[in-house]
């Protein structure tokens, strides 16, 4: 889908020939003389547009207007949840003619958030997963203009808006995409293509190189699976060689059925999303791409398929982790962090700013914060300010969670450093606590995503989240170390 950004006048809007010409009418609306004016002065007065927040107002070839369908949406103040209601209100008018072309009037100059919402809102609304279905003819809509007062005035933030859609969209593709469509070397793929854009390199790691590196925890999880392994490393090098760079690890789980320790069978096939902390670090270097900035990212992918086979680690044994340390594997169902530890081990080579892993790592994280905010666990204060605004600002929320030492009472084993799981109480905690233990040497974070990364049921499809917050933070951040 191709986004623009042009100027406009309301004067203008009753020539403009597109499918659908969508407005949003502010709540302090000033009628001028010009027809579009008049008919929203009409609408409001007749109360045919409501002057709440989302309503909307479609009329089918409107005389006196070149478009198609022009649909009203009463804007109010602008805010980003009534702009995304208004969206999708508005969509639901129109989707069935399955339009091509789509203009997005802003009678008033948007907020950044409120201009965020519409574009975000509008992909959301209009995006198709299509891969796997013979019948299904997917998106129609090609073209979006997004029209404002004062173009110049938005046009980087609408640079950064459209590029997290692009980066979104290819993490909600991969993790849609069923276990069998989107292995580990599939994954792979997916970021060699990536490098054919500047500034961009790759590096895939297969057995014989993670063997190699003493990437043991992360060998006892994929050993079970035929489908090999791969470490996935990219790096975007838009700054000096002098400036250290943040390092994104995802989680990238292409099937976890839970192995030895098998998951219950109802919604199993959900855990084709346990690469979503994968795919949101490969729509980050998406966005990247587009944007280009003066900044250096590497992420680091650790991904296999955790199945259940005559091979796979059993609970009770013991793995050597590439930091040295030893681990006792009391539940195979605990393999997200298994992983996780040695790309974390790996990323101490960048000499990083700063380290955030992405993962879908526990369900007890969707019982603390359910589906609308990610939890951010981190010792360093600046750096969880620096995401918790990030969240804010991308509207891709998360909530700081505790770490205190006392959670790491239950990963205490008779048997190895440390064992993989503790009790069921502090689930997130104490996973958060297993991953610290392998980060001493630069400041981190930890997301996990497992509420909010796909939703269940009549929506159910991966969301595309946190690539919209991570992109924020790595754009905006300075060093973590800076008041944000």
């Amino acid at each position: 889908m191709n986004f623009e950004l042009h100027s406009f006048t309301p004067s203008s809007l009753s020539t403009e020939k597109t499918d659908v010409s969508l407005v949003f009418v502010p709540h302090d609306f000033q009628p001028a003389k010009d027809a579009l004016s008049v008919l929203v002065a009409k609408a409001l007065k007749s109360g045919d547009l409501s002057a709440k927040a989302g309503h909307v107002l479609h009329i089918y070839r409107p005389v006196g207007f070149a478009a198609t369908h022009l649909v009203l949406v009463f804007a109010a103040a602008g805010a980003a949840n009534d702009v995304r209601q208004g969206i999708g209100a508005a969509w639901a008018c129109v989707k069935a003619s399955r339009p091509k072309q789509l203009s997005l009037h802003f009678l008033q100059q948007p907020s950044a958030p409120g201009l965020r919402a519409a574009i975000a809102g509008l992909a959301e609304q209009t995006y198709t997963y299509t891969t796997t279905k013979s019948d299904e003819p997917g998106r129609t809509l090609t073209q979006v203009v997004v029209a404002v007062p004062d173009d110049l005035a938005v046009s980087a933030l609408f640079k950064r808006a459209v590029a997290a859609v692009h980066g979104v969209e290819l993490a909600k593709e991969w993790g849609n995409r069923p276990a069998n469509y989107a292995t580990p070397t599939h994954l792979a793929g997916v970021a060699k293509a990536l490098a054919k854009f500047d500034r961009i390199k790759v590096n895939i790691l297969g057995p014989k190189e993670v063997a190699q590196l003493g990437m043991g925890a992360f060998q006892a999880v994929a050993q079970g699976s035929d489908e090999p392994l791969r470490f996935i490393e990219l790096r975007y090098n838009g700054a000096g060689k002098a400036v250290a760079p943040c390092v994104l690890v995802g989680k990238g789980i292409t099937f976890d059925s839970g192995g030895i320790s098998i998951k219950p069978a109802a919604e199993m096939d959900e855990m084709k999303y346990d690469m979503c902390g994968a795919a949101s670090v490969l729509g980050v270097f998406r966005a990247l791409a587009e944007l280009q900035p003066e900044i250096n990212v590497v992420g680091l992918i650790a991904s296999c398929e955790n199945l259940p086979s005559s091979r796979s680690v059993k609970p009770g044994d013991v793995v050597t982790s590439m930091s040295g340390q030893t681990i006792e594997v009391l539940n195979t169902d605990a393999e997200g962090r298994l992983v996780l530890c040695d790309a974390l081990t790996y990323a101490e080579r960048f000499k990083p700013q700063a380290v955030v892993d992405i993962a879908t790592l526990t369900g007890a994280c969707v019982i603390a914060l359910g589906g609308v905010r990610s939890g951010v666990f981190s010792a360093h204060d600046p750096l969880t300010k620096a995401l918790m605004a990030a969240g804010e600002s991308s509207q891709d929320l998360c909530w700081p969670m505790p770490l205190d030492d006392a959670y790491a009472e239950g990963l205490k084993t008779s048997f190895a450093d440390v064992a993989n799981v503790a009790g069921r109480a502090g689930g997130a905690i104490t996973a958060a606590k297993f991953l610290q233990r392998f980060t001493s040497k630069y400041p981190w974070a930890h997301l996990d995503v497992a509420g909010t990364a796909w939703k269940s049921g009549a929506t159910k499809g991966a969301t595309g989240r946190p690539v919209s917050l991570l992109l924020d933070w790595l754009l905006d951040a300075s060093m973590p170390g800076s008041a944000t």
